[in-house]
């Protein structure tokens, strides 16, 4: 395509952003105080593809009064769980030119907590590691089912509005300086808070051109006895599309487009319910010691999907010129 051809393009999508945030995508994530009905949740919030915060939706957990670490401890201390183990506290993201996957580490739950307890937040000390207990693989209900009656199996109005039940129910636990890279699920998800705040970065699926993709060989964290940390190459592997851009910091010099993209900002505290849609861009950071489960139910792969596709295509053109 000629230069002028391409400069139409990037105009189009520029155009695309600006008045898919004056139609219906505000510049804040706002609030509902109940629960909605499935029909009302299906129509001004799952259709649309808009993120809420709902209040008052899981007040009813026994988890919200029962999960101290005493209770915890009591009851799934003992259990083996697996935990992330990052230098810095930045696990699947990019590092340098590779992207690195933390240490999967085994260790009693009861481990993790003192652990948790006893440094109390603050700043990064790169030989003792940051540990985060992230397994996104219904981590809930595989490695601590002794739990699980104190929260929802599923959120009945969601899965009445999907026609589904959630693909997987995940239980987060982590140290402040843990963070979630620049990422998209094909999933929607319903993040739960128990105890302590999430702080959340959102950009929606109509901000993709300006939002960076770069392959990097993949690599995992692995540290040695002595509390440093090595970069181990994964072999044979085929390297990954990943988000080099740090929304907290970003590089505008090196991905200039970025600085067109109209982040939200959000906190979801103790409580409290984040609907995140799918294919929405997502950062999270948390306090320390926070508690979290969230619900993952698959996405519909509709027009929707078809309409984000064809706009990942273009970037991904538009990023090669």
């Amino acid at each position: 395509m000629a230069e002028g051809e391409l400069e139409a393009v990037r105009k189009c999508l520029r155009e695309f952003s600006i008045e898919a945030r004056e139609l219906f995508l505000g510049r804040s994530v706002p609030y509902l105080e109940q629960p909605p009905s499935p029909l009302h949740f299906h129509r001004d919030w799952l259709c649309p593809n808009k993120p809420c915060i709902i209040r008052n939706a899981i007040r009813h957990w026994p988890a919200l009064s029962k999960w101290s670490p005493a209770y915890l401890r009591a009851a799934v201390g003992s259990k083996l769980v697996s935990v992330a183990v990052t230098p810095h506290g930045y696990a699947d993201a990019v590092f340098g030119d590779r992207f690195v996957m933390p240490e999967e580490r085994r260790m009693p739950f009861a481990s993790l907590l003192d652990l948790i307890e006893s440094r109390g937040g603050g700043g990064v000390d790169g030989r003792r590691g940051v540990f985060y207990m992230q397994k996104q693989c219904s981590s809930l209900t595989e490695e601590l089912p002794e739990l699980i009656g104190d929260v929802d199996t599923e959120i009945p109005w969601m899965s009445k509005a999907l026609g589904k039940h959630p693909d997987a129910v995940n239980f987060w636990l982590g140290e402040e300086a843990a963070v979630t890279s620049l990422h998209k699920d094909h999933y929607e998800n319903l993040y739960c808070v128990i105890s302590g705040e999430k702080h959340f970065i959102l950009l929606p699926p109509s901000d993709r051109p300006f939002i960076p993709y770069e392959l990097y060989p993949p690599a995992t964290f692995k540290q040695r006895e002595d509390g440093s940390f090595d970069v181990v190459d994964e072999e044979a592997a085929e390297k990954v599309p990943w988000i080099p851009v740090d929304p907290l910091n970003p590089d505008l010099e090196r991905y200039p487009d970025y600085g067109l993209a109209r982040p939200l900002h959000c906190t979801v505290r103790a409580g409290e319910m984040l609907y995140l849609p799918s294919l929405w861009f997502h950062h999270v950071r948390q306090s320390q010691g926070c508690i979290a489960v969230n619900y993952w139910y698959d996405m519909e792969f509709d027009v929707k999907y078809n309409y984000f596709q064809l706009l990942e295509s273009l970037s991904a053109v538009l990023g090669k010129n």
